[in-house]
């Protein structure tokens, strides 16, 4: 490497990792007890666990009417609308249903309700509690919304520029040396050198993964979006002009039509009319497989909210995809 070329990839990196160091420091804080969220949940007593059965339903669990399941939410709120219904692949006996003022309240009212009998388990703290709630905005936006996203994207781009020149200057001069070398007996600066360079070969491949896909994950909001103005637009192009649906169609009886019309799938979650996963017009009903890799793609189902007819079923497009096999990765929680 030519002296002119290690000046310039030393600049890269210095400036690269400088500009960066912070928010990267932020990340790795707040992202440390999002790992851990179910642990600190179990601690804090926020966690929601379905009760015991009796022995005799305890060997067959039935499955409540999904209506019933609505009703004993709203009955908690009777002014509020339904938002989103979700099930945990890991524990199918609640129902997640949350409720707001609007198809878009971010401060909605979560409810578990007992899938097996339609009866309300608690109240769950919201976005798990204050503190968990406060590390998830910190580690997504910084509580800045989009822009907020979009900027530690940009942070991770550092991140990953200073990993690459990171390698670029690491390869040449540690050719001689054998790998893991920490020169003791030298200069303090030469040490903290090779604890650096050691330090940084060794968590090269995490530090990579974890960087790009969080990069991918600041764009979610981005992407949806972009799915809503293309895919969904054209498969709401027949309600253009349509109103809004005066009577709601049985929630029971949509679901197991986008279960019929997708054999061998779970539904992972039901987005409500209005809501950004659906239409003013529809029920958003999203399938998902029950495999440790097919568990994170999602297959969303168009049912028409006031007849309760599918209008259209596809696959998520290549972006999605990607996003939603970058989120395990990131979050380390694959399978």
């Amino acid at each position: 490497m030519s002296n002119q070329s290690l000046r310039r990839w030393s600049w890269i990196h210095k400036w690269s990792s400088l500009v960066c160091t912070v928010f990267m420091l932020l990340l790795c804080l707040t992202g440390l007890p999002l790992i851990y969220h179910h642990e600190i949940g179990h601690l804090l007593g926020n966690d929601v666990e379905a009760p015991a059965l009796a022995p005799e339903m305890a060997a067959n669990p039935p499955r409540a009417n999904l209506d019933d399941v609505i009703a004993a939410g709203k009955a908690l709120y009777p002014g509020k609308i339904m938002m989103y219904m979700s099930q945990e692949i890991d524990e199918p006996a609640i129902w997640n249903v949350t409720l707001g003022d609007h198809p878009t309240d971010e401060h909605y009212k979560p409810i578990a309700v007992d899938a097996r009998t339609a009866k309300v388990i608690t109240e769950p703290a919201f976005e798990g509690g204050a503190f968990m709630s406060t590390m998830l905005r910190l580690h997504v936006d910084m509580f800045a919304g989009l822009p907020g996203m979009l900027f530690l994207g940009f942070m991770g781009l550092l991140l990953i520029v200073a990993i690459v020149s990171g390698v670029v200057l690491y390869a040449p001069f540690m050719r001689k040396l054998e790998f893991g070398t920490v020169r003791e007996g030298r200069t303090k600066r030469l040490k903290w050198l090779d604890l650096h360079n050691l330090l940084g070969i060794v968590t090269l491949v995490w530090a990579l993964v974890v960087g790009a896909t969080g990069v991918v994950n600041t764009l979610a909001d981005v992407l949806l979006k972009v799915w809503q103005a293309t895919e969904i637009a054209a498969m709401l192009e027949p309600y253009k002009n349509a109103k809004p649906p005066v009577h709601m169609a049985s929630m029971d009886a949509a679901v197991k039509t986008a279960m019929a019309a997708e054999p061998g799938m779970q539904v992972a979650f039901v987005a409500f009319p209005g809501t950004p996963f659906a239409s003013p017009h529809h029920y958003g009903v999203f399938m998902r497989g029950d495999q440790a890799f097919s568990s994170r793609l999602y297959k969303p189902v168009l049912i028409d909210a006031e007849t309760g007819v599918i209008t259209d079923h596809r696959d998520l497009p290549w972006y999605l995809t990607a996003l939603l096999i970058s989120q395990p990765l990131h979050f380390g929680d694959y399978g």
